[in-house]
């Protein structure tokens, strides 16, 4: 190593590729006896196919007998408790310290979207509008949280049936994102290819998520999660049309990039170009992917080309190619371009950390930041933290109503990911084992069964999110 870059490491730069081990169950020494039991319950049930795929059914099933107190009684101690950051804003505050204390940085989810089907009108859409601006509040209201992010779904505040007809519009023409940054400002722009009452709707959308980046700017950084390909093309327009206008001096709005795509590299690629051609930076959360299963099947039924990279060794290349593409373009233009390394795979933040110390990229800079699901991966999290990493925990809030739906979606869309977290089991196990072996009478003991025990229903899952590995092993981050 260079005597510069060595100087570098040693006053605040990347940590060499030696020192992140994700091995060691010591990692869970912050975590009260509570949330190991509860951490080791969740992820077994989580482990069985079947309980996963049939989750939505059997929690029908339990809310019609429990009725809604003993159905809450139930999901809000223990599934809810891992995944969910709170339901008030004094438990969601309380939430945000404990990730603070733990070196960690909260990401905040509205748990709202929607699918093709479930459209709901301009009222709803508004009434999402103003659930998305008091996450920009919350966000920004913890002053230990330094850099705060949240994450925004395009398709709570545009129905995804006009982004589907957006995307095919794009396939044959391209839309020139100043018109679209004056309908944000209020233009009566009329978009070739709408109807009126698209057109209408269109409009709407655009000045809704103009209040989104308007509230947001030089407070919160706002991540635009990626969706399914039918309709990504439309999400992908939108959010570079707010980049246009909010990410003129700093990168406050970020697109997604799925790595499980064979074209995401390309799609990066074409953001770079946009960002330089428009004149904004450029801010990129960078996933596998969480919707394998469906993209295939409608691939299959539309007899069109499977959009899926083929094997697990072709995505995680994928991931890492993109991942080395940013990490160059941020060594050269650190001010322009700003990343999101959102995995759980182990692998990967390796692959990351070491870059940023070959590149001498200061991990203090902000430029570079890591992210993982509230709940999971917490071996991983804990370890980057203690290390000076940036790192973000997707942290979902609402009522046990609100989200759970929302949580079953996640699971069984990123099912693989679940059943890829023995690793995580097994460090629990071994730190639940230690634990039990320490003399009770010892100040440790007392310690380790009373920290963080003040979360009762805060705690610790997802982005938009898990990617997932193709072996059914660790993923993450949709």
């Amino acid at each position: 190593m260079r005597d510069s870059e060595g100087e570098k490491l040693k006053s605040g730069g990347s940590t060499p590729l030696a020192a992140l081990s994700f091995e060691d169950p010591s990692a869970f020494r912050v975590k009260s006896f509570r949330e190991l039991i509860r951490a080791l319950g969740v992820f077994k049930f989580c482990s069985f196919p079947m309980l996963v795929n049939n989750s939505g059914k059997l929690i029908s099933l339990t809310r019609s007998l429990l009725g809604k107190r003993g159905f809450s009684l139930i999901l809000r101690p223990t599934v809810y408790a891992q995944f969910v950051a709170g339901e008030t804003e004094g438990e969601i505050a309380v939430a945000m310290e404990k990730m603070s204390s733990l070196g960690l940085r909260p990401m905040l989810a509205v748990p709202i979207e929607e699918d093709l089907g479930e459209s709901i009108g301009e009222h709803r859409y508004n009434e999402n509008l103003e659930a998305m601006l008091e996450c920009v509040r919350l966000s920004c209201s913890n002053a230990l949280t330094k850099d705060p992010m949240m994450q925004l779904k395009m398709t709570a505040l545009i129905s995804p049936e006009l982004c589907v007809k957006l995307t095919s519009l794009l396939s044959e023409q391209q839309y020139d994102l100043d018109l679209l940054v004056r309908a944000m400002d209020g233009e009566l722009i009329s978009f070739p290819g709408l109807t009126e009452t698209e057109n209408a709707h269109f409009l709407c959308g655009l000045q809704r998520l103009n209040k989104v980046g308007e509230a947001s700017v030089m407070k919160v950084r706002v991540l635009v999660d990626a969706e399914y390909t039918y309709m990504n093309p439309a999400l992908s327009l939108v959010t570079m049309a707010m980049m246009k206008k909010f990410n003129q001096k700093e990168a406050w709005i970020w697109n997604t990039y799925q790595c499980y795509l064979k074209e995401s590299r390309s799609l990066l690629l074409d953001g770079i170009n946009h960002s330089v051609n428009q004149s904004f930076c450029l801010g990129v959360k960078l996933v596998r992917g969480a919707y394998m299963d469906k993209e295939r099947k409608l691939a299959n039924q539309e007899s069109r080309p499977d959009p899926i990279h083929q094997s697990w060794e072709h995505t995680n290349d994928s991931y890492n190619g993109s991942l080395d593409i940013m990490l160059d373009l941020i060594s050269q233009h650190p001010q322009r371009y700003r990343l999101i390394v959102a995995t759980h795979n182990e692998e990967s933040v390796r692959h990351a950390a070491s870059r940023m110390a070959e590149l001498g990229l200061d991990k203090k800079s902000g430029s570079v930041c890591f992210g993982q699901l509230l709940g999971m991966c917490d071996h991983v999290s804990l370890t980057l933290g203690q290390q000076g990493y940036p790192i973000y925990k997707s942290m979902p809030y609402g009522s046990v109503d609100d989200t759970v739906p929302y949580l079953v979606r996640r699971a069984q869309e990123n099912r693989t990911v679940l059943q890829g977290i023995r690793k995580e089991r097994d460090l629990l196990r071994l730190e639940l084992r230690r634990r039990l072996r320490m003399p009770l009478g010892s100040p440790r003991s007392h310690l380790q069964v009373g920290a963080l025990a003040v979360s009762v229903s805060v705690p610790m899952l997802p982005i938009d999110v898990p990617e997932w590995n193709g072996k059914g092993g660790p993923g993450i981050l949709a």
